[in-house]
């Protein structure tokens, strides 16, 4: 399968980072992506001569430096284990490591997005006005984020349609408004999966059941969308519980999903949706056609 989910493993970024004067912080963290320029800017001119990345050769472009800019441009996506050493140097001779990586996947990252880098501002002298306000803008975004994040997890722990999301995932249907109506096991060679769809009043579901047939490779939840067609990420609004978001080998895991009809209309008249579920690498791992009539009037 080559989909991708875009929206959310890819979001670009713009950063600042504070260079610390405690040797053992001295390197620097860039992340990466494939044909997706990337640009650090230093508060100093750059020494072309100087600035250099090791290994680079098939894997980015050949690094560009304007004034006090250096630009970075993959030529393909950067394996997960890969790391390329980067030295900038300033003209007053600072020089500045880097490594140059692809995104972090999510499961390592503490729950937080992957990181695209599309600009990082690199501040030599945490004390100037540049920098300073540039902190702070940092720190405005990060605390608008939280606040948003809890106040949407804040809204889920009142909604019933995650209550019954719930219920399913933890095998008490019965215990819901829903009605079984047909179940699948699309094909999977490392994955065995049993999806089951119920109608509801006013309101559809899905239920994904995954076990973890391969050998040594733990399986791990990215995101989920609801849309109106394959070429399309915008989410439709949904409730989505799990039972575990990794399944290790061997392993079984529980994901179900209700969607409320209001999700379903569009101009007026319901239409089909298709649930889309993303395993960490980008993948898409199942597909499962939301029909309009699981709605009951």
């Amino acid at each position: 399968m080559t989909a991708k989910a875009g929206d959310k493993c890819d979001r670009p970024k713009q950063r600042t980072i504070l260079l610390s004067e405690h040797p053992s912080d001295g390197t620097q963290t860039v992340y990466v992506t494939g044909q997706v320029i990337t640009a650090l800017r230093f508060e100093a001119s750059v020494d072309p001569s100087k600035t250099k990345v090791i290994g680079w050769e098939g894997r980015l472009e050949p690094l560009t430096v304007v004034r006090n800019k250096v630009i970075i441009e993959p030529i393909r996506d950067l394996d997960g284990d890969e790391g390329l050493p980067l030295v900038v140097t300033l003209v007053d001779g600072t020089e500045i490591p880097f490594l140059v990586r692809p995104p972090w996947r999510e499961k390592d990252s503490g729950g937080w997005p992957p990181i695209l880098d599309q600009q990082v501002d690199v501040f030599k002298n945490r004390e100037s006005y540049a920098a300073m306000h540039s902190a702070l803008m940092d720190a405005l975004k990060k605390n608008d984020a939280l606040t948003e994040e809890n106040e949407r997890y804040r809204e889920q722990e009142n909604s019933i349609d995650h209550a019954y999301a719930t219920l399913l995932a933890n095998g008490e249907v019965k215990k819901t408004p829903f009605r079984f109506v047909a179940a699948s096991r699309p094909k999977d060679s490392d994955m065995e999966m049993v999806v089951k769809v119920f109608s509801g009043p006013g309101k559809a579901a899905a239920l994904v059941t995954l076990t973890n047939t391969g050998y040594g490779n733990t399986w791990a939840f990215a995101d989920a969308y609801l849309t109106r067609d394959m070429a399309s990420y915008t989410k439709r609004p949904f409730a989505l519980r799990m039972t575990r978001a990794t399944i290790v080998p061997g392993q079984s895991g529980t994901i179900a999903v209700v969607a409320d009809k209001s999700a379903f209309e569009h101009e007026g008249q319901l239409v089909d949706l298709a649930l889309q579920i993303f395993r960490s690498d980008g993948n898409l791992q199942v597909m499962v056609r939301m029909d309009r009539t699981l709605i009951r009037q």
